[in-house]
């Protein structure tokens, strides 16, 4: 089977053998799988002398049920999220706890981006935001888009920035999300907004390790107002500000409860429902419902296949910055 490679800082295409099937997971015939170009761009980056599977976020349909599945058949059209069980590759065998059924009539393309969602809502889970609050989104990537977009959808008041002005383009012209290209332009909205109290949160979407937006984060929250890093970058935060307004400093890592949790993942055992409601297996199937309802849009994000051999040009693209969306769709039909 064909799988998306990176090694020497190169993509490549390599045949790896089919997986055997194993108790409570899916072998997946994948349909598509989404770029996340944010996480993937930095490990080519990092591929120095070994190679590194590429991938995290796809849909297919399932061939064949390990044993002790009940809530899955052969046939069943699935979105599934998570290295190193998910990846641009033909067939997946992937633990049934970070899969989810694609509400019938659903397009593929779009339950590709599943993985995505998971990430974005979990960030806006981690802020324990109520309703009605004031959000700013720093960096409108693929994933600051739909992190903006999913809090729209929520009620939450979003405020959206990315130095990039096409970039807030694309999200207003789809959400009418109100973004800034220029940072004293935003942090005046910031402040005629609240009253000059301050947002009840920033969400920093950036990449990038060391960026100035830390520091300048604090000054855009209330009192005890809260960041979430959410991208690649340093928590570098000056402690007179961050302790003056008893500012709450977290990070969201990954999809959800579950994430790199041997158990929950390699053996598939869920955790009770009634104790941890949103896992990243939930947090999957709650993107879906999103979409399927349409509570957010997400056409700019699927306008761009390629088949799996075009894959290496596709990253060219995306590191050249030559690509005018912010992914692109691997198409195993």
């Amino acid at each position: 089977m064909k799988s998306v490679i990176a090694k020497d800082q190169k993509v490549f295409i390599e045949d790896r053998p089919k997986m055997d099937i194993m108790p409570s997971f899916l072998l997946i015939k994948t349909l598509y799988s989404a770029i996340s170009p944010g996480t993937e761009l930095s490990l080519i980056t990092a591929s120095n002398e070994r190679e590194i599977s590429l991938g995290y976020s796809a849909v297919g349909i399932v061939e064949e049920c390990g044993d002790g599945i009940t809530d899955f058949q052969k046939g069943d059209i699935v979105a599934c999220y998570g290295a190193p069980y998910v990846g641009h590759s033909e067939y997946l065998c992937v633990p049934m706890t970070l899969c989810a059924k694609v509400p019938q009539g659903m397009d593929p393309k779009e339950a590709s981006l599943a993985g995505i969602g998971a990430i974005a809502i979990h960030a806006l889970r981690v802020a324990k935001l109520a309703f009605g609050e004031i959000v700013v989104i720093v960096g409108l990537g693929l994933l600051g888009q739909m992190i903006a977009k999913i809090a729209h959808a929520a009620a939450y008041d979003v405020i959206a920035f990315d130095t990039q002005a096409e970039r807030g383009a694309m999200l207003t012209e789809e959400s009418g999300i109100t973004s800034f290209s220029k940072l004293d332009e935003m942090e005046e909205e910031i402040k005629k907004h609240t009253a000059n109290r301050g947002a009840d949160a920033v969400l920093l979407c950036t990449g990038g390790k060391r960026t100035t937006l830390t520091g300048q984060s604090l000054e855009w929250i209330r009192g005890q107002g809260k960041i979430v890093i959410v991208g690649d970058v340093e928590p570098n935060f000056p402690r007179e500000l961050m302790f003056g307004k008893e500012a709450q400093i977290l990070i969201s890592r990954a999809g959800g409860p579950g994430r790199y949790d041997p158990v929950y993942e390699k053996q598939a055992v869920d955790y009770p429902y009634g104790y941890v409601r949103w896992t990243e297996g939930r947090n999957v199937a709650e993107y879906l419902r999103l979409v399927k309802e349409k509570r957010i849009k997400i056409d700019s994000f699927i306008t761009e296949e390629v088949n799996i051999d075009q894959a290496p040009a596709a990253y060219k693209d995306l590191i050249n910055k030559k690509s005018k969306t912010l992914t692109k769709l691997i198409s195993f039909r």
